[in-house]
């Protein structure tokens, strides 16, 4: 049997990131064989990834990634914020950006079978949960392909936004980007706002105007008013240019011979029900278990 140093569980551990006591079980019982005690590790790491696979990962980052006039965004989602700042997070993140914008996967699936590396993006993905102890999903992602210009904007790495745009002014596309990631339009102009979300706005100045009292005519004007402000605030082209507020976004574009043909903006965890932890209730849980123990 060979001996296990800490040199070889600290050189394990630094291959792996995996935590020291369980290098050191690996190394036992590989005796001593640094490539083996890595496949034992590798095994151990994906069981961890598929104990992880049911938490509600409602946190996460969005990358982005431009060349030329082909570019994406990609939302990778984590259990807590704290990952968000991990660099082999990040750089799975990055990868996959790339990925999208080079290889032009048809899902999410195909995205993950990809080589990554010496291995795949859901072989990393798997390894990762592993090494950090935290379940990871790539959520979604969206790919540009212009005829014309492309420009993105993060704010941090929380919110991110592609542009589809013409015009001889980079700064434009720069500016709309930014403008989307902080008045957050649902669509680019009018006729392209959803008809649920028309719907839903409608029901609820109908709502309003009821609870008005106003003779039915009136109402009617209030309801249909009310539903053309929405209108205006949801749809980019019709928003006050967030740099100056004198001009609509699309008075702006006109006034630089500009043009958006698209947008797509995603806001990490947007629409994920995150998990409600009631920390007193999970204390009186372990406070039983134990006196029964």
């Amino acid at each position: 049997m060979a001996a296990i140093t800490a040199a070889m569980v600290g050189e394990l551990r630094a291959k792996t990131d995996a935590p020291m006591m369980e290098c050191k079980k690996a190394l036992t019982e590989a005796e001593g064989n640094m490539e083996r005690a890595e496949e034992i590790l590798r095994v151990k790491l994906g069981g961890k990834a598929s104990k992880a696979a049911s938490r509600i990962t409602a946190e996460g980052v969005i990358a982005a990634h431009v060349a030329g006039n082909v570019g994406a965004l990609v939302e990778i989602n984590c259990e807590t914020d704290f990952v968000t700042k991990n660099d082999e997070f990040l750089a799975l993140a990055n990868a996959c950006a790339k990925l999208v914008a080079e290889k032009n996967p048809a899902d999410v699936a195909a995205l993950s079978a990809l080589p990554l590396g010496d291995t795949t993006v859901e072989g990393l993905r798997a390894t990762l949960i592993g090494r950090i102890g935290e379940n990871m999903s790539i959520r979604r992602f969206v790919r540009f392909e212009s005829a014309a210009k492309l420009s993105t904007y993060l704010h941090g790495t929380r919110i991110g936004v592609i542009v589809d745009f013409s015009g001889a002014n980079d700064q434009v596309g720069k500016d709309v980007a930014m403008h989307i990631a902080a008045m957050k339009p649902v669509s680019l102009s009018i006729d392209q706002v959803p008809a649920e979300l028309i719907e839903k706005e409608r029901s609820v100045a109908t709502l309003k105007a009821a609870e008005s009292g106003k003779p039915a005519e009136i109402a009617a004007k209030m309801i249909e008013g009310s539903v053309q402000k929405y209108l205006k605030e949801v749809s980019l082209l019709n928003q006050p240019f967030v740099k100056n507020d004198k001009q609509t976004v699309e008075q702006m574009l006109k006034a630089e011979s500009s043009a958006v043909s698209a947008f797509k903006m995603f806001i990490v965890g947007e629409g994920i029900e995150k998990k409600q932890d009631d920390f007193a209730a999970e204390v009186a849980a372990q406070v039983a278990a134990a006196q029964k123990a």
